[in-house]
């Protein structure tokens, strides 16, 4: 077996430029097309996405309108729970495959939890429960989508209210519509349909699940693994355990099953799909990019110096991890941005190294390309970081 290929910082930003769409040339031409290259687009800030996609389009005049049409007309695109009991936005051919890869084990932890946390409060039992459940289900169906207030017209029982952990400092009172709901989304039964509100609201409708099939948890990993791979490797083994939320045995399996291929990086070993271990062209010139918060590419890995200089996270990201929004230059996150109370987009450089001219005009010309597309939308980040705090106050 001959020695493991390196492959460098530089070659790797070549990869992240046109796997992730964001090299000009490399853009997409629909919602589809970008969800498709990058398998996943963080879906617990609702803005997140739409921005995600709008920062990959050739032409994102119609990011709003083709978003929302993927979404919940065509339904080609769905959100629901996936890896680390996150919300993620997959297209749905995908769906069978992130069920059964990573959310039966959590749903069965969360379907337990709640049982649990009704006996001890005195609450009616599983049975009863079940039952609520076949109902909501069943009324949902029929008015194809619903909030839970809508749905408790038709079924009562959903708001029924038990007290969580009684007597703790942390006590409160729960509706079952509320947790319910939460554990039929994990299970795989529903789906957040269409928001209340604009493109930015948190609050939504829900849908029935599209129908899929039940695969072999193994061979869905296997399977995820392998498209992850193909978009975002060379990977880590601790960045395929970060992102998926799996156990590092399960993380071997599915490489083993993919016949995954070592590669040499400065972090370690990392991994390659079959065949993507050879040497990968860049793009053509450099690019810039503005990314939002928790997008993807600037999620995507949990080992970042390689696009991210250390002493750039404090102003970039909340005490929870999350990253807010970014700015690239050439395959490297080189400052932040934010959007003003006026509607103005404004953004800022913290690692000025390689960043002239060009850079410089090219990073203003991805913000009026931003702006011309949000229009009068107001976009404020879910998780607030440091930098977008300044940016946003002036």
């Amino acid at each position: 077996m001959g020695a493991q290929r390196y492959i460098g910082a530089d070659e790797r930003r070549a990869r992240l430029a046109l796997r992730q769409r964001l090299a000009g040339r490399a853009r997409a031409g629909t919602p589809e097309e970008v969800a498709g290259a990058l398998v996943a687009l963080h879906g617990t800030d609702p803005a997140t996405v739409y921005l995600a996609v709008g920062a990959r389009l050739a032409d994102p005049a119609r990011t709003v309108e083709e978003t929302g049409r993927a979404l919940y007309e065509d339904r080609s695109l769905v959100r629901m729970h996936g890896m680390r009991h996150t919300v993620f936005v997959f297209p749905t051919a995908l769906t069978a495959v992130v069920h059964a890869s990573t959310g039966l084990a959590v749903a069965a932890r969360e379907r337990a939890a709640l049982l649990t946390h009704m006996a001890a409060a005195g609450a009616p039992d599983a049975a009863w429960l079940k039952e609520v459940e076949e109902s909501a289900l069943a009324a949902l169906a029929r008015r194809g989508q619903a909030t839970a207030a809508d749905l408790a017209q038709d079924e009562p029982r959903l708001r029924e209210q038990f007290v969580y952990a009684p007597g703790k400092s942390y006590e409160g009172t729960h509706t079952v519509s509320t947790r319910l709901l939460r554990v039929l989304g994990v299970e795989g039964k529903v789906v957040r349909g269409r928001p209340l509100g604009s493109w930015t609201s948190s609050r939504f409708r829900w849908a029935v699940a599209p129908a899929h099939a039940e695969l072999d948890p193994a061979e869905a990993q296997a399977e995820l693994l392998r498209r992850w791979l193909a978009a975002c490797g060379p990977a880590t083994e601790a960045d395929l355990k970060w992102w998926t939320g799996w156990r590092v045995t399960e993380v071997r399996r599915a490489l083993s099953a993919i016949g995954a291929e070592p590669v040499a990086l400065d972090e370690g070993t990392g991994y390659v799909a079959v065949g993507d271990a050879g040497p990968v062209p860049g793009p053509e010139e450099p690019w810039a990019a503005l990314l939002p918060a928790l997008d993807p590419t600037a999620m995507g890995w949990q080992q970042r110096d390689w696009y991210l200089a250390p002493e750039l996270r404090p102003r970039l990201f909340d005490g929870s991890g999350n990253v807010g929004p970014t700015v690239w230059w050439d395959g490297r996150v080189v400052g932040g941005w934010a959007q003003r109370p006026d509607g103005k987009i404004v953004w800022r450089i913290l690692d000025e190294r390689g960043v002239g001219r060009q850079a410089l005009a090219a990073i203003e010309s991805e913000a009026e390309r931003l702006s011309g597309w949000v229009g009068t939308t107001r976009i404020t980040p879910r998780f607030r970081t440091p930098l977008e705090k300044e940016l946003t106050t002036g």
